[in-house]
């Protein structure tokens, strides 16, 4: 089967200008890229003068390897599809689907309490499990990090303390396996249990691991806030500038390929710290470390609700979190915490809580505690022990617009959703129109050119993780294919809860969205697994 697309605007991937050429596919290959022309003649041939067309958008950091495996994951997918992603680097923030055996005790733990093995195909521990259940079996292409989190949660729970010598081998072993068998990469989630009680020589070994295989190890940092429960004191060094610290540290004379996970500044008291940031990372770029990050298109994320709390809080039984010493401490240290941060409890909206608590969704804390004659803090740990720890957030003053913009044209930024989709609750905008709100920034002269953002979604991407024959409309490249209207993005109404401006979408050669139409036959097993070649 080959499909000819003429006359369209050319965005290669490169970063280079683009071109008014055509495109042919032949099969799940692209098998020519021609500026002025194609004449072989094809089963199909779409023209698509007016509009633009980029190697598929991919992700470069998500969690939906946990989405790819449910027994219908087209509902979970079909929006990032309809924004022209039809791949993602999945496993970021230390909470992989694999990494932990089957027959561990803890196997509850593992996805934090945002992630959980339902409605699956199965069970999963191994990345070729993984790898070869989504293999032609899934809407999209999906790469996989192996998470520290994950790995550790199935060794040793969430116990608050070094790992044994021998379940530290176990841990590193497991990790890399999982990169002999594809995984891209690996990834820290040092906010979330039990990411947060690894100590700085678990952390560093980890680091050497990714040295030594040539892998990226993507980090959810300590600390994305200038005062934040994850440090003792809450005046001096902004924490999320300590936490940067902590990651140079760990990876101080390693020619390690570090990527800062969503670049974001929690408080309007943070904002300032970016361009600190920025220069942290130029410094690490100059002692040999090749650090980079990734960012989305909005000023709010998701997380999990006890993400503001700290460690020694949450090693705590219930009812010791409500003696009256304890209370006292950690009411003491958020008040002022928040304070000199510049965010509260009106800044927590609660997504989902679980079954039977669907009367807080949508609500602020803050109002939450209005309505139940509470003070804030004890709404607050009212409704993390309601939900035993695990509710989901959607938390606001993340950014500006005017830190996206700047950062959106940085050289060493690649872009993503951090998005997926959930059965229940509130859901998060960036699963929509992340993507296109990019394109629209460039379109309006707010963000970088239009050649870069299409790279910083596409080719950059696929070079950072290795990922082999996708990001590039070159002939041999799989059928990757976004088509897109420049002048629809312009004017396209964002946050909406929907697309804009994407008009075609190609996945290994199958057509699966034509205008506002989804094929569902074809997209159902368009996706491959995206292994990558072990070092």
């Amino acid at each position: 089967m080959t499909t000819l697309l003429q006359n369209a605007t050319i965005y290669d991937g490169t970063g280079d200008a683009p071109f008014v050429g055509d495109v042919l596919i032949e099969d799940d290959k692209i098998a020519q890229v021609a500026q002025g022309g194609i004449t072989v003649p094809a089963d199909s041939v779409i023209d698509l003068r007016g509009q633009s067309v980029a190697a598929g958008f991919i992700d470069a950091h998500s969690h939906n390897d946990w989405f790819a495996v449910k027994t219908d994951p087209i509902p979970y997918f079909e929006p990032f599809v309809r924004q022209g992603i039809t791949g993602f680097v999945t496993g970021n923030c230390g909470l992989s689907l694999i990494g932990a055996k089957k027959d561990s005790p803890h196997r509850d733990k593992v996805g934090a309490g945002l992630f959980h093995n339902d409605e699956s195909m199965g069970e999963f521990s191994t990345a070729s499990e993984l790898f070869d259940a989504v293999d032609q079996n899934s809407p999209v292409n999906i790469a996989a990090c192996v998470g520290h989190c994950s790995v550790r949660a199935g060794i040793a729970g969430y116990e608050n303390c070094p790992l044994t010598p021998d379940e530290l081998d176990e841990m590193l072993r497991t990790m890399e396996t999982a990169l002999a068998e594809g995984a891209c990469g690996a990834s820290l989630g040092l906010m979330y249990e039990p990411g947060i009680y690894a100590p700085k020589e678990e952390l560093r070994a980890v680091a050497e691991l990714m040295e030594k295989k040539q892998k990226p190890l993507t980090v959810h940092a300590r600390a994305l806030s200038s005062v934040s429960l994850a440090y003792p004191s809450p005046v001096g060094r902004a924490h999320n500038l300590l936490a940067l610290d902590e990651l140079r540290e760990m990876s101080r004379g390693l020619k390690l390929k570090l990527q800062y996970s969503h670049a974001i500044f929690v408080g309007s008291k943070t904002f300032k710290t970016h361009s600190e940031m920025l220069k942290i990372f130029a410094e690490m770029r100059a002692e040999g470390v090749d650090v980079a990050f990734d960012l989305y298109a909005e000023t709010m994320g998701v997380s999990v609700i006890t993400v503001i709390a700290p460690p020694w809080w949450l090693s705590m039984s219930k009812a010791e979190r409500n003696k009256p010493l304890n209370k006292l401490k950690f009411t003491a240290l958020a008040q002022l915490s928040m304070r000199l941060l510049g965010f509260d409890f009106g800044d927590i909206q609660i997504a989902y809580l679980g079954e039977g608590l669907e009367e807080y969704e949508g609500k602020r804390v803050s109002e939450i505690a209005r309505e139940k004659h509470m003070k804030p803090l004890d709404a607050y740990i009212m409704l993390c022990d309601l939900s035993h720890n695990q509710g989901r957030v959607n938390q606001y003053k993340y950014s500006t617009p005017e830190i996206l913009r700047t950062l959106s044209r940085h050289p060493d930024v690649l872009y993503m959703t951090d998005a997926w989709i959930e059965k229940k609750g509130v859901q998060n905008p960036a699963a929509f129109d992340c993507f296109p709100k990019f394109l629209q920034l460039s379109l309006r002269g707010e963000g970088d050119s239009m050649a870069q953002t299409v790279r910083k979604m596409s080719g950059a991407v696929a070079d950072r993780f290795a990922l082999p024959n996708r990001g590039y409309l070159k002939p041999g490249n799989y059928a990757d294919i976004t088509v897109f209207d420049e002048n629809a993005l312009r004017t396209g109404v964002p946050d909406a809860f929907r697309s804009f401006g994407i008009t075609r979408v190609f996945i290994n050669g199958h057509e699966v969205l034509t205008n506002d139409a989804l094929n569902p036959a074809a997209l159902r097993h368009a996706g491959r697994a995206m292994r990558v070649k072990g070092a």
